[in-house]
């Protein structure tokens, strides 16, 4: 019994700083007005998510070369989010997969499932993982960019929860 009620402790407490992060985030106004998943915007109620904050400029890394080639087109009905706003970290991780590594974390680079169905539906072996370090974080943290062989991107601040279309480039 006392288990499952630090279980149901430990729920509560996830619940709740949740809670508190999309508070924060709507009150510091993360979200762009009229964009999916944005408070009163269409679709909003989807549940995407929060879009990543844009780096301070002290944060701001050298910017990333351009893609090889033109900017995918978004093929999801996911909101997308500018290269330039991901995580210093992210656009670190782009440079990665754009140069093909090396990788800094063993699981770079394996298949991804998609067993969450949030990305286009694709065969088994399109998308592939990459580690978005998180500062601070004792492990590989929550944070990934999902590659798919055809040029996509997505990230994910949230461990697969939500995800944003990464406009390349931009």
């Amino acid at each position: 019994m006392a288990g499952v009620r630090r279980q149901s402790a430990r729920v509560a407490a996830g619940l709740a700083a949740l809670a508190a992060v999309a508070l924060l985030a709507v009150l510091l106004g993360f979200f762009a007005p009229g964009a999916p998943g944005a408070p009163g915007a269409p679709g909003g109620s989807r549940g995407t998510a929060l879009a990543p904050p844009a780096a301070s400029p002290s944060l701001t890394a050298a910017p990333s070369p351009s893609p090889s080639k033109p900017a995918t087109a978004n093929p999801s009905s996911l909101p997308p989010v500018k290269e330039s706003a991901l995580p210093p970290e992210g656009r670190r991780t782009l440079v990665l997969i754009r140069q093909g590594g090396p990788y800094p974390y063993a699981r770079d680079g394996v298949v991804f499932g998609n067993l969450e169905g949030l990305l286009p539906r694709r065969a088994r072996g399109y998308y592939h993982e990459y580690t978005v370090p998180t500062p601070g974080s004792p492990d590989r943290g929550a944070r990934r960019i999902i590659a798919g062989t055809g040029g996509d991107k997505y990230y994910t601040a949230d461990h697969y929860v939500s995800f944003f279309f990464i406009l390349e480039g931009q």
